[in-house]
């Protein structure tokens, strides 16, 4: 026989058990629910939660990640689950992924490679297609703008050195990052990436930009190619 939420116990309702002990007391699939709302008349909330959750495919169970890859319609593939709750956890991922994002407004000092990934860390570890941003700095070494500058395939991201150096000289940036993401998790450069680096170093120093690194984030960890050269 199926419980339904109103007949547990009220320190094991999701909403109260969050009034009274706080989020971080709350199992993932309980934190769902909450925004899941309602269940149906076979199966509560948290146990709908509890389906989205088998949607991970990772060893990694506690990794959330994953949600981020979940379509309208694989959610709505779930029983209980209608469009307007599949828009809703869409949304939801959406802003963690935002609060996770850098504020442009900070005067954010950048004084070695690991200093980058700790900033896009987050952002740029669990895109599935290679993304390159472009990091301008002043002259102490504080962020003026990050900017997104490629969003390519799977394995590799359109750059372009013209594109790069134009826009560090429309924000008279005299300093300058590159950093982009390898989707398979491992930072180890290929002989694209050192192609380019060569070529984007090579354009800067004539126009007396200084292209200070080229850093490659992968699953929860990086590799800064002028290191590696």
């Amino acid at each position: 026989m199926n419980i339904k939420m109103k007949e547990l116990p009220i320190s094991e309702r999701p909403y109260e058990k969050l009034e009274n002990y706080g989020p971080k007391a709350l199992t993932n699939a309980e934190l769902l629910a909450i925004i899941i709302k309602t269940g149906t008349k076979e199966r509560t909330a948290v146990g709908i939660a509890q389906e989205i959750l088998k949607l991970n495919e990772n060893t990694e169970k506690e990794d959330l990640s994953f949600l981020q890859d979940v379509s309208i319609v694989d959610y709505m593939k779930i029983k209980g689950v209608g469009k307007v709750k599949a828009i809703q956890l869409l949304a939801v991922c959406e802003l963690a992924q935002r609060m996770n994002k850098p504020i442009n407004k900070q005067k954010i000092k950048i004084n070695s490679s690991k200093d980058v990934a700790n900033l896009l860390m987050n952002e740029m570890r669990y895109e599935k297609r290679e993304k390159a941003k472009l990091i301008l700095l002043n002259s102490k070494n504080v962020i003026i703008k990050i900017k997104d500058i490629s969003y390519g395939g799977t394995n590799f991201a359109m750059i372009e050195p013209k594109e790069i150096l134009n826009e560090a000289i429309k924000m008279q940036a005299p300093k300058m990052i590159l950093v982009h993401n390898h989707p398979s998790g491992d930072v180890t450069p290929s002989k694209a990436d050192y192609q380019i680096t060569d070529k984007i170093y090579e354009a800067s120093e004539i126009l007396g930009i200084q292209f200070l690194d080229h850093i490659i984030i992968g699953d929860n960890q990086f590799e800064s190619i002028f290191r590696t050269k």
